[in-house]
C-alpha cells in the first residue's frame, strides 16, 4: 500500500486496455496500474461479433487480428426474426465471428511492460487526503492500493460509476446460453414484444450454439425461457439442455445526461460511461475510442480539470452520435414500425 500510482484502471476490457496503452506511450514516467476482474469470474456476456465500427477502429490503429481469435463460420448476413407477426427477413451485414474473451486477452498481451496488470475484482474505492484507495479482492484476500486518479473501464455494472456518481442508466440482464451443435441461424437477430421490449440472438460459433438475450431485471430469467420456447416454435428446433448459462447487466442510454465522462480525479470510459449502442448494444467501438481520447486529454491536460475538459470536449460528436442511436432504437423496437418495414422488404436479401 506504500506505492501510489498516477492513474489506477478498472477493468481489463477494450477500453482499460486501450486507455493504458495509449497513455503509457504518451506519458511513460506515467505510473499505470490496471486491475483485470475476469480472473475473478467475471465474464462479458457478448455474442462476440466485431461490428463494422469497430474493425474501423483497430485499422485506424493499425492492428490485425490474429487467427486464433476468428470463430467459425464468418458471417455475411443477419435473420431478423419477430416471433409475434411471425415475419422473418434477412438482412446483409459485416461481421467479424470471434471469440470475446480471447479477444480480450489478446488487447492484454499488447499492454507495455511499463504497465502493472493485477488479477482481482475492485470491490470498493474511497477517496482520503487528496489520493484514492482502490480495493482489490485477490484470491479471497483484500489489498488496497493507492492511486491519484481512477479510471472505470469496468462495464455496465460498473462499481467506480455507482460509488462517484450515482447516476442511474437504463440497464437490461444480458442472459446467453450455449448449446452443443449447430442449431440455430449462424446469426440472427430476435424481437418478441411479449417477453421483451429490447432483442435477442443467435449465434453459431465453433460448433455450439448460442441463444442469448436482453431483459428487464424483474423476471428476466422467466423471461427468457419463454422466449426461448417461442423461438424453438417458430423455427420447429429443440436447443437441448444448456451447457453453459452467462449473464450480466448492459446499459441501454437514453438520454444525453446518461453518458458520463467524470469529475474529481475520477473519469469513465466505455460502457461504464454510458458509451454503448443502446439499438445494437455494441460497444468495442466506443470502448477503444473513449479509452484513446481520455489517454491524449491526459498527455494534453495541465490537471485534472483540465484533462476533464478535453475529454468532455473531445468525445462530444461521440456522445451525440450514441444519442443517435437512441432513436433507431426506437424504431427498431417499435411493433408496429418493425412490422411495416419488415413487411415491405426494403434492403432485405431475397433468397
Amino acid at each position: 500500500m506504500n506505492e501510489t500510482f498516477d492513474v489506477a484502471i478498472i477493468g481489463g476490457g477494450p477500453a482499460g486496455e486501450t486507455f493504458a496503452s495509449e497513455l503509457s506511450a504518451a506519458s511513460p514516467d506515467k505510473k499505470i496500474l490496471l486491475v483485470d476482474g475476469s480472473s475473478e469470474g467475471h465474464i462479458k456476456v457478448c455474442g462476440g461479433l466485431l461490428a463494422p465500427d469497430a474493425q474501423k477502429v483497430l485499422a485506424m490503429m493499425n492492428l490485425t487480428l490474429p487467427n486464433c481469435i476468428l470463430a467459425d463460420p464468418q458471417i455475411f448476413a443477419v435473420e431478423t426474426v419477430d416471433l409475434v407477426s411471425r415475419c422473418k427477413r434477412l438482412y446483409q451485414r459485416h461481421y467479424l465471428n470471434m471469440k470475446r474473451n480471447a479477444f480480450d486477452k489478446w488487447l492484454l498481451s499488447n499492454l507495455p511492460k511499463s504497465v502493472a496488470v493485477i488479477s482481482g475484482m475492485c470491490v470498493d474505492a474511497k477517496q482520503f487526503n487528496g489520493v484514492y484507495a482502490i480495493s482489490v479482492r485477490q484470491n479471497e484476500e483484500i489489498k488496497t492500493y493507492l492511486a491519484r486518479a481512477v479510471i472505470g473501464a469496468d462495464g455496465g455494472g460498473s462499481l467506480i460509476r455507482r460509488k462517484f456518481f450515482g447516476r442511474t442508466i437504463k440497464q437490461y440482464v444480458a442472459l446467453q446460453q450455449w448449446f452443443e451443435g449447430e442449431k440455430v441461424p449462424s446469426y440472427s437477430c430476435v424481437f418478441d414484444r411479449t417477453t421483451s421490449d429490447s432483442y435477442s440472438w443467435t449465434i453459431i460459433k465453433d460448433g455450439y450454439s448460442i441463444y442469448g438475450g436482453a431483459f428487464e431485471k424483474e423476471g428476466c430469467r422467466e423471461a427468457f425461457e419463454r422466449q426461448k420456447a417461442r423461438f424453438e416454435e417458430f423455427c420447429g428446433i429443440k436447443l437441448g439442455k444448456p451447457i453453459k448459462t452467462e449473464a450480466c447487466l448492459v446499459s441501454s442510454p437514453r438520454r444525453m445526461r446518461d453518458f458520463i465522462a467524470g469529475r474529481d480525479g475520477v473519469f469513465l470510459i466505455g460502457e461504464a460511461a454510458g458509451l454503448i449502442s443502446s439499438s445494437s448494444f455494441e460497444g468495442i467501438s466506443s470502448a477503444i475510442i473513449s479509452g484513446k481520447i481520455l489517454a491524449r486529454a491526459f498527455a494534453d491536460g495541465k490537471n485534472q480539470r483540465d484533462v476533464l475538459r478535453l475529454y468532455r470536449r473531445r468525445t462530444r460528436a461521440l456522445r451525440i452520435k450514441l444519442w443517435l442511436k437512441t432513436k433507431k432504437r426506437a424504431v427498431l423496437c417499435s411493433p408496429t414500425l418493425r412490422k411495416m418495414i419488415m413487411k415491405s422488404g426494403i434492403k432485405s436479401l431475397q433468397i
